[in-house]
């Protein structure tokens, strides 16, 4: 099952407020001008700061926050 269109829409990065898009296969939340992605579990996005994976180590394969 995907994410509901309509709630991605309304979704916006918790730190600065700005645009988030789907990443992988709904597999998180990419916030561009934070450098984070908020990771999506059991088709929930888990829109915290504190479970924020940097951007850097999500490429890297990093799924959860360190």
């Amino acid at each position: 099952m995907s994410l509901n269109k309509e709630l991605l829409n309304i979704l916006a990065c918790p730190k600065c407020k700005g645009d988030i898009e789907l990443v992988g296969r709904e597999e998180g939340l990419k916030c561009a001008e934070c450098s984070v992605v908020y990771p999506i579990k059991e088709e929930i996005p888990i829109m915290l700061i504190d479970e924020a994976v940097p951007l850097a180590d999500w490429e890297k394969g990093v799924r959860e926050r360190k």
